[in-house]
């Protein structure tokens, strides 16, 4: 990849609405992410709005300011990008990484649970991690308050990726300061978002696809029913990886989503050769290989009105598969993914989890 595509992508996805399925969707269709840049406008106004794409000078600045904290960009489509992550539906297109960017070649495995967990579970994800890196495998987690915490100081030693809900310039939480400097030298900083972003609430479900897409298996310590825990061990279900749980007393309200996650059949873990077993049997021959062609059928110039129209008719504010648009309307996937894009980039239309889209 050239340096001028790279830069070109990295603008590419920094436009406004241009998440990670419409830039695979872009690159697929155009093949350079100049073609694409060129394409947006006029897309948009097909779909009945206005486009526009990054300023070249704003990116520019961006780089900039990540090389001076010691940040590099890894781009999907780069040898060096992480190939489990590649296989994760809305893998981010661009990655900016402190440290040693070989630990994501090895086998990792997620771990996370509560912010407010209990002393017990601390020690316990920190003996976990401490167990797992001896047994060669990397920690993943989010550098947030509690477990995430614990799983990072048992693991640094060994191995360790924290995954970041804000810019690689931003400390949060900032009492994890020291940790999140030390991680960056010693083990693997990573974020999907340009340096000076805080970390909102939006963010960390975001976050946690990245840190259950680099893992070949989640374990949850310590979380309660509804928490961003249960988010990335459903994330990494539905990417096809393990997931495992540590059980805990019925009577602690921190301790359900656990119990709950082992009732719906994970796997429940109590040490480091627990979860030795439960990826072992995964082979990363046998994941699909990620796209880094990007190829695809080219962009449709002559979408006729009826056919956007029909497309258009089908959709509601109940997200509902691509697949059945297709079969619906009768349609080639071409035009069908050719109407969806223009709509996106016209701010019609959101794209949800498992290939599902609706109106805005």
């Amino acid at each position: 990849m050239s340096e001028q595509e790279r830069f070109d992508r990295l603008r590419l996805i920094r436009s406004p609405r241009i998440g990670p399925v419409t830039f695979r969707e872009l690159i697929a269709r155009f093949g350079t992410a100049a073609e694409a840049l060129r394409a947006v406008p006029e897309l948009a106004a097909r779909g009945g709005g206005k486009g526009s794409v990054a300023d070249a000078a704003v990116v520019e600045q961006e780089i900039a300011r990540s090389r001076a904290v010691g940040g590099r960009y890894l781009l999907m489509g780069d040898a060096d990008y992480p190939f489990l992550l590649d296989q994760m539906e809305g893998a981010p297109p661009a990655l900016i990484v402190r440290g040693d960017v070989t630990l994501a070649t090895r086998q990792c495995v997620a771990m996370v649970g509560a912010r407010n967990a209990s002393a017990a579970a601390c020690r316990f994800a920190r003996t976990l991690a401490q167990d797992l890196g001896h047994r060669g495998a990397v920690t993943v987690s989010g550098l947030a308050r509690g477990i995430d915490t614990a799983a990072h100081q048992g693991s640094v030693a060994t191995g360790t990726i924290g995954v970041i809900a804000c810019g690689i310039d931003v400390v949060f939480p900032p009492e994890n300061a020291a940790l999140q400097e030390q991680l960056a030298n010693e083990g693997l900083l990573v974020t999907e978002h340009p340096p000076g972003t805080q970390p909102l609430a939006r963010h960390f479900p975001a976050r946690n696809r990245i840190i259950a897409g680099l893992s070949a298996g989640t374990v949850v310590v310590e979380a309660a029913p509804r928490s961003g825990s249960l988010i990335t061990a459903r994330l990494a279900a539905e990417a096809g990886r393990e997931v495992m749980a540590v059980p805990g007393s019925p009577l602690d309200p921190r301790a359900q989503g656990c119990n709950q996650l082992i009732r719906e059949g994970a796997t429940l873990v109590q040490d480091g050769a627990d979860v030795m077993e439960a990826i072992g049997g995964i082979d990363v021959r046998m994941v699909r290989q990620g796209s880094l062609n990007f190829a695809g059928e080219p962009v449709s110039a002559d979408v006729a009105a009826r056919d956007r129209a029909e497309v258009t008719g089908l959709l509601g504010h109940a997200p509902v598969p691509v697949d059945e648009l297709i079969r619906l309307s009768g349609l080639s996937p071409a035009i069908v993914q050719t109407v969806l894009l223009e709509l996106e980039l016209a701010a019609r239309l959101e794209r949800h989890a498992g290939g599902k889209v609706s109106l805005s």
